[in-house]
This record gives C-alpha cells, sequence and structure tokens, in this order.
C-alpha cells in the first residue's frame, strides 16, 4: 500500500513569480489537525455511535481510499459494507486489498465500541471480495470491561522516511507478534530474504510506475491542492506523502495528474523507493488464506500490529507492489518459503522522532447509509 514520494523541480523559476504570488497560493501542507468538523446533515446516530465509527474511520487503506460504508438499521446495529466507488481496479482488481482494509475497520470499531463500554456481536455477511454487505455488528452494553487507549488509534501514522537501519530488538518483536508467530513473519535486513524483497519491491515499483493504469489510479487519488483535499477528505496529500517545504508548495500550487503520466515523476519515484528500501530494520510479512472472512482477520491483525508499534518507537510502512504486479507476486512464496499467502509486506524500522497524524478522513455521515 506505499504511494510514491516525490519532490518538485524547476523550483527557481516559479520562485520568479514574486512574493505576492506567494502570499497569493497554497503555502501549506493540509492535515487532519487543520480540518475544522463538517456541519452534522445528519442526526441519525447518537453521539458515542458517532465517535465509534469516526475512530473506525481511522484505519488505514491502499491510496487512502477508506473503501467502506456503514448502512445503518437500527441504535447500534450496523452493517459494514464495501463502497465499490473507492476500489483501486488497476492495483487490486480482486479486492484482496479492499477487504484487507475493511478489515483494519472492523478492528479499529471494536478498539472503540469497547471504549465506550459495548462489545461487538459480529455476522459476516459477504461471500466474495465483491459483495457490497460485508460484516452486520450489534454493540451490547457491558457490565465490565478494560477500554483500549483511543489515543492510539488516533496516532497511528504511516511514516515513509528516516527509518533507522537497526534491526528489531527480541522484546519488541517479541511484543509485536505476541501469539501470532504462524501469520507475523520478520526478515531483518541481514537475512537473504530481506534482500530479495528490496530488490524485488525496486523491480516491482518499476513495473507498476510505467503500467499506465496503475500510474493513472495513482493520480487519480493524490489530493494536489489544499482546497481538492479538504474537498474530498481522503486519498494522498502532499502532507501524507511526506513532501514539504518549497517542495510541497510547487506540487500544491503547479502539479495536477498530467505531471504523473510524465517520465520525469515516475523515476524520481522510483529513485524515492531505492532510498526507502535501503533504511530499514527489515520487512515484516502477515500471511494467510485467501478466504473472505481470513482476509478480514488479516485486515484486523494488521492494525492490531500498527497500533502498537508507535510506543517502541517503530514506524511501518505498507509497500505491497510486489503482490499487485503478477511477475513479480509469482516469485515471492516460493522464495521466502512460507506456507501460506503473504497479504502484508511491511518496512519496518525504529524513528529518532515520530511525527503527527496527517492523513485526512471523510466525516461519518459522508460514509453513513440508511
Amino acid at each position: 500500500m506505499n504511494r510514491i514520494k516525490f519532490i518538485g523541480n524547476a523550483v527557481g523559476t516559479i520562485l520568479a513569480a514574486g512574493t505576492t504570488a506567494y502570499l497569493l497560493s497554497d503555502k501549506s501542507n493540509l492535515s487532519r489537525a487543520d480540518l475544522k468538523p463538517s456541519g452534522d446533515r445528519n442526526q441519525t446516530l447518537k453521539p458515542d455511535e458517532k465517535e465509534i465509527l469516526f475512530l473506525a474511520s481511522l484505519a488505514p487503506s491502499g491510496h487512502n481510499t477508506q473503501p467502506w460504508f456503514v448502512q445503518y438499521l437500527a441504535p447500534y446495529h450496523w452493517i459494514i459494507g464495501n463502497d465499490r466507488t473507492k476500489w483501486l481496479p488497476a492495483v487490486d482488481p480482486t479486492q484482496r486489498e479492499t477487504m484487507l482494509s475493511i478489515g483494519t475497520f472492523l478492528q479499529n470499531l471494536e478498539y472503540a465500541a469497547g471504549a465506550f463500554g459495548y462489545l461487538c456481536d459480529w455476522n459476516l455477511l459477504a461471500k466474495t471480495n465483491q459483495d457490497d454487505r460485508v460484516m452486520e455488528v450489534k454493540l451490547l452494553k457491558q457490565t465490565s470491561n478494560n477500554p483500549f487507549d483511543t489515543a492510539k488509534i488516533k496516532n497511528r501514522r504511516t511514516v515513509r522516511s528516516d527509518f533507522l537501519s537497526d534491526v528489531l530488538k527480541k522484546e519488541d518483536l517479541k511484543y509485536l507478534v505476541n501469539s501470532e508467530p504462524e501469520f507475523i513473519h520478520y526478515l531483518p535486513n541481514t537475512s537473504k530474504e530481506s534482500q530479495f524483497i528490496d530488490e524485488q519491491t525496486i523491480v516491482a515499483n518499476r513495473l507498476q510506475a510505467y503500467r499506465n493504469p496503475a500510474q493513472q489510479e495513482l493520480a487519480d487519488w493524490i489530493r494536489f491542492s489544499s482546497k481538492n483535499a479538504e474537498k474530498y477528505r481522503d486519498g494522498l496529500t502532499t502532507g501524507s506523502m511526506e513532501i514539504e517545504g518549497i517542495s510541497g508548495w510547487v506540487v500544491r500550487n503547479f502539479y495536477d495528474k498530467d505531471n504523473v503520466m510524465k517520465n520525469d515523476f515516475r523515476e524520481v519515484g522510483i529513485d524515492q523507493v531505492k532510498k526507502q528500501v535501503s533504511e530499514s530494520a527489515g520487512w515484516i510479512l502477515i500471511t494467510s488464506k485467501d478466504s473472505v472472512a481470513a482476509l478480514l482477520e488479516t485486515g484486523r491483525r494488521m492494525q492490531r500490529l500498527f497500533l502498537k508499534v508507535r510506543e517502541k518507537g517503530i514506524a511501518i510502512h505498507p509497500m505491497t507492489q510486489i503482490l499487485e504486479e503478477s511477475s513479480t507476486r509469482q516469485q515471492l512464496n516460493q522464495s521466502i518459503a512460507i506456507g501460506e499467502n503473504i497479504q502484508f509486506i511491511l518496512r519496518s524500522g525504529y524513528l529518532k522522532n515520530y511525527p503527527p497524524s496527517v492523513s485526512l478522513r471523510r466525516p461519518v455521515d459522508w460514509f453513513l447509509r440508511k
């Protein structure tokens, strides 16, 4: 689920436009903290229902498409659905990643519900990855609970740069993997398997960058300007792609979808991937079968891991292009010698400083249906 980071060029020419033009321009990256609460057009939900669903929506997804909807049946009784308008057919034609993303939403929902004193009663509805109705859930009030710290949900952040190369400590790895070593596998950067994934990640990114439908799909989900980002509140912003300073200003004010399709843009993205794979503690792989139930549980498993890493000063960065390109996917399992299918490929590493969360989220009433 890694998406391209790039830097603007021809900065000197643009700066020559003058101070007045700069003052009238889109000057700073838009982050989640900058967004004002949307006007609540829907009074259906009770306050704690709305907060639980907003916390659930802070889950990660490919290109930050947020591919879920919630159908309201009754108070504390909903169906979690699969929003076809948020699919990524060029890189995820079978909606495998969509199901994984909905799984992360379900895990956040369960943690958030628990924090408000509710237990989730689940009923799986989907039989295929393309079914609209995925999971029915009823929130049941419980008398005793051990509430999850929802600050972990709010502070979760996909970090793409400045990883340290120290391998993960045994005690940290044990905490992250917990009781699921059959599904979660760590490949330290000293291993030949990790080095193989380094190489294949670069290969897969090059293949994908020059596969025009995939590149166009990426372009469609980049929110270049702050105005556009605030309008949609999803997709990839300069802030979430970590394009800062002058480069970010250039992109917000002078880039559009056409730039993404140019070769220099593609090459800068590939160079950035090379830099990223050169700085990490190695890779974390998460495996499972391919059934709907298994994919949803794998998404939940990944999110449980994701909500642990920050307290250990560890970042994880989903980079799944190997799985999205057929030629690299075919080699992966036999080269890594893991039995079940690999569903997540996560670059990992310690950070000196953990940045705040910046990716945008749609308000709850935008994805609520009756």
